[in-house]
């Protein structure tokens, strides 16, 4: 749940579009004029093209370029000469150095988005704190720091057993085939989502329903369109009922700040966004993950204290949000490099969590490894709030369902696993499995 992730926003903020430089930013500097390895690494294209036949792996052109240098130049869609990091190290000096902003409007995206060439990226929506600094960041998270405990989260542990015991007996009863997203993946974090927004029983099957068409390949632009409005509109009038009457929820608790109308419908809207679409994919591709590394899942299903460790090494080696982007505020100097005031840093994340320099034979999948020191959640001041729920939720769900069934198995071939690429969050689409019936 990347409810403050490392990356350019949620699901719905990395459909915004390229841009050019934001009319406040300084001009770019000359290329000649900035202190890099320029004529031996001339400006690289951010690599996206993962290797055939590998799902969970990196693009391998981010290895190499982490070996030749762990900070390089990149040359984004729109033109703009930036940065490409790539080491851990660096990584983490990025997202944990206040001089680098994350303002949506100050960035450039590394993705080419085709028809919004020429485009500047809107600043974050009120409540949408992955794109906002401080001083306005700080209050906001200071409003919710203290919601996200590991205590509080961890008090959710017996309703996370609930929902996934629940719909694991509708796997069965309705097996001994299933798609794994709509059926296990997407309702469990959708139905804690409910849980901690306080959103009333009777609405719940609406709400769930409008969050799965928002990530539904097959939803229509006017579906999805309909189903953020929808969404919007419930979270909209939870506002003023939960001032009216207040439960024990995220949301109730909020409305005793000093926080307006909009922005707990903003905040609502955004933990919803951020904490659904990643948890889910990373239940799915999970899951892939351990089918198709069956030492693996039978480790998990043979001593399933080794969840919480699992969860870590899944995070690491699966990456979903596997790209963050961070503006220079003024000139910093990192690993011998100076990057100009201006000048967007794009951090890969997937590429920092399969540094050799931090974790060992970092391309295979260890369920037994300890995976601490990941940047899955990001690090800094904007290290994903969530981080705790997500982890409840993923150590309760992938060891009850390969508890539940230990026959679990792909109903096809890995290669025809529909996969989410092009998006800020990596997953699948669908994940066929099936099982033997008892």
């Amino acid at each position: 749940m990347r409810i403050q992730g490392p990356g350019v926003g949620t699901s719905a903020t990395a459909r915004r579009a390229t841009h050019r430089a934001h009319p406040t930013q300084p001009d770019p500097v000359p290329e000649d004029t900035v202190q890099h390895d320029a004529s031996t690494h001339p400006p690289v294209t951010l690599p996206t093209d993962r290797p055939a036949g590998c799902p969970f792996d990196p693009p391998a052109e981010l290895a190499a370029l982490r070996e030749q240098q762990p900070l390089t130049r990149m040359r984004y869609p729109d033109g703009h000469l930036g940065w490409l990091a790539t080491g851990h190290a660096t990584a983490r000096a990025v997202f944990a150095d206040p001089r680098f902003s994350s303002r949506y409007e100050l960035m450039h995206s590394p993705f080419p988005l085709p028809g919004t060439e020429g485009m500047e990226i809107p600043p974050a929506t009120v409540g949408d704190l992955t794109g906002i600094d401080a001083p306005e960041h700080t209050r906001y998270r200071r409003l919710l720091t203290g919601k996200f405990t590991v205590r509080r989260m961890r008090a959710l542990t017996a309703r996370v057993e609930e929902i996934t015991t629940e719909h694991l007996d509708a796997m069965e009863r309705w097996g001994p085939t299933a798609d794994l997203v709509r059926a296990f993946a997407h309702p469990v974090p959708a139905l804690m989502i409910c849980e901690l927004l306080g959103v009333p029983d009777a609405d719940r099957t609406t709400f769930t329903a409008r969050a799965a068409a928002l990530s539904d390949p097959a939803s229509t632009v006017d579906e999805q369109i309909a189903a953020l409005t929808g969404v919007g509109e419930l979270i909209q009038e939870l506002v003023p009922a939960k001032r009216a009457h207040p439960t024990d929820d995220l949301l109730s608790d909020l409305t005793t700040t000093d926080l307006t109308d909009e922005e707990l419908a903003g905040i609502g809207g955004f933990l919803l966004a951020a904490g659904l679409d990643t948890t889910a994919n990373m239940i799915a591709l999970g899951t892939f993950a351990l089918l198709t590394h069956p030492e693996q899942a039978a480790a998990l299903r043979a001593d399933p204290a080794l969840a919480d460790q699992a969860v870590e090494e899944l995070l690491r080696y699966l990456t979903i949000g596997h790209t963050g982007v961070r503006a220079a505020r003024e000139d910093v100097e990192l690993d011998g490099q100076l990057i100009r005031a201006g000048e967007s840093v794009t951090v890969s994340i997937q590429a920092a969590n399969r540094d050799p320099a931090r974790f060992d034979a970092p391309d295979t999948l260890d369920l037994t490894r300890k995976a601490t020191g990941h940047l899955s959640f990001g690090h800094g001041i904007h290290q994903c709030l969530g981080q705790q729920l997500a982890r409840v939720e993923m150590r309760v769900a992938l060891p009850a369902l390969f508890t539940r069934f230990p026959t679990l198995r792909l109903a096809v071939p890995p290669e025809e696993v529909p996969l989410r690429t092009g998006l800020s969050i990596y997953g699948v689409h669908r994940l066929p499995v099936t099982w033997d019936a008892e």
